[in-house]
């Protein structure tokens, strides 16, 4: 497989990934809301399905990442700072979305303590993170 390929395929997962980081936590908002138990039984099917949809895509962006930099080798790794501060905030986003799954079995038990009003808040963090993430990425400041 050739290098570009890599890079493609990294990039569809990552892709892949973020709609389901970017969409889940909206569910969360809709959910901390309701007070209806059809609506939050619908919310809690929803949410899983989703969360367990898009773990593949999480691990296959990790694996093809991975790849590429072994790829580039460890001369280029070294001397890429921006990769070092990209890598930290990937490495933040794996911890978001594992933080998601502790969210999903909250709601699930009935155990949700947070308002809306944090899952507004929680629902941008991906976003920002990808801003930083693609402009490291292409300017490559570092």
């Amino acid at each position: 497989m050739t290098l570009l390929w890599v890079k493609a395929l990294h990039i569809i997962f990552m892709v892949a990934w973020f709609a389901g980081i970017f969409y889940l936590p909206r569910l969360f908002v809709y959910h901390a809301q309701t007070e209806s138990a059809e609506v939050s039984a619908q919310l809690k099917v929803m949410e899983r399905r989703l969360l367990y949809f898009v773990t593949p895509f999480a691990l296959l962006t990790l694996v093809f990442g991975v790849w590429l930099i072994i790829a580039y080798g460890s001369a280029w790794f070294s001397a890429s700072g921006w990769m070092h501060i990209k890598l930290l905030l990937v490495i933040l986003l794996y911890g978001y979305h594992l933080y998601c799954f502790k969210l999903l079995a909250d709601f699930a038990n009935d155990r949700n303590r947070r308002s809306h009003k944090f899952y507004r808040i929680f629902n941008e963090v991906p976003v920002f993170a990808l801003f930083a993430i693609v402009i490291l990425a292409i300017l490559k400041p570092f």
